[in-house]
């Protein structure tokens, strides 16, 4: 019967346990299927361009202008039409910053993947031995990248071809509420979303919307999480994307948006399907759960609103 000395014990108890080693391969794999089988993009925003076709050619790198290749291409090509993308150049962080631009607080980048051989030292050694070849082995590495529209301060020549955007379609009313808020609103991008951390919201610019009405939808919404803030009312804030706690900060948002929408007179032409599913999950385990997220939400809207008020007294 073996014995552990106490130092042994130890080290045994310190050891911290290997993380899984991820499998890109699966990774790039299960993408890719979960496209084929939705046979479309998943969820409709309520912006893109969907009048440009450019993201469709072959995808290009911006800095060294070689086109990319094999998987990469329907990589690419599915971030291109599931985030509207509008030009089929794409480039890394640090490439954006050589090319006198910068990628833009906030975007998302699109994983791309690098293949090539090696030879381990192990078989080098067991080559040299016998006389034999070397037996090489086949590597993927991932790396980010992001399309030229995700970035400021390009050169024109990677927007040619590229339809300009409409006029703004602005309700005066509306943007006298966002602007009495005081809230952080960065323009920008081809997503919306409001950051905890740093306390800013971002939402896509509101020509880029189908129905340029739903920007104000989407502004609406946002400022629905603006409002859980620990310096406002203080909801939960932190939950991972896709548990039941994100779910009913999203229905929050969501009818908060609804409530105020209601009281600007404002008719949106579109509705968050994103999160329907986790929505029902939540709603059928809990029977009191759409009655807490709508008080919340009143409460969420009637501090928005107010903002509304105290601009209309002070006049």
């Amino acid at each position: 019967m073996s014995t552990k000395t106490a130092s042994q014990g130890t080290a045994t108890r310190n050891r911290k346990p290997r993380k899984a080693r991820r499998d890109l391969y699966q990774e790039v794999t299960d993408t890719v299927i979960a496209q084929l089988e939705a046979g479309a993009v998943p969820w409709v925003q309520p912006w893109g361009r969907p009048d440009v076709t450019a993201p469709c050619a072959l995808p290009q790198n911006a800095s060294t202008g070689r086109s990319y290749s094999g998987i990469n291409i329907l990589l690419l090509w599915g971030a291109a039409i599931e985030t509207a993308r509008t030009t089929p150049y794409w480039l890394t962080f640090k490439q954006a910053l050589s090319l006198g631009g910068a990628v833009r607080k906030g975007e998302r980048g699109t994983t791309v993947c690098y293949a090539d051989t090696f030879i381990p030292k192990a078989e080098a050694q067991r080559a040299q031995g016998t006389g034999e070849d070397a037996q090489r082995v086949g590597f993927l590495k991932r790396y980010t990248v992001f399309n030229a529209d995700q970035c400021d301060g390009l050169d024109d020549r990677f927007f040619e071809g590229v339809t300009p955007l409409p006029e703004r379609e602005l309700i005066p009313r509306a943007e006298k509420l966002i602007a009495a808020t005081g809230a952080d609103f960065r323009i920008g991008g081809d997503r919306a979303f409001f950051v905890p951390s740093e306390d800013f919201i971002q939402v896509p610019p509101q020509p880029a919307f189908h129905d340029q009405i739903n920007y104000y939808r989407t502004c609406f919404h946002e400022l629905g999480h603006w409002t859980g803030h620990k310096t406002r009312l203080d909801r939960n804030l932190k939950s991972r994307f896709g548990s039941k706690d994100y779910a009913r900060e999203e229905l929050v948002a969501e009818m908060a948006s609804a409530f105020i929408c209601a009281a600007q007179s404002i008719t949106p032409t579109v509705r968050h399907t994103d999160y329907i599913a986790n929505w029902l999950q939540v709603l059928k385990e809990d029977k009191r759960a759409i009655f807490r997220a709508a008080s919340l939400a009143s409460k969420a809207a009637d501090y928005i609103l107010a903002f509304e008020n105290e601009t209309a007294a002070a006049a």
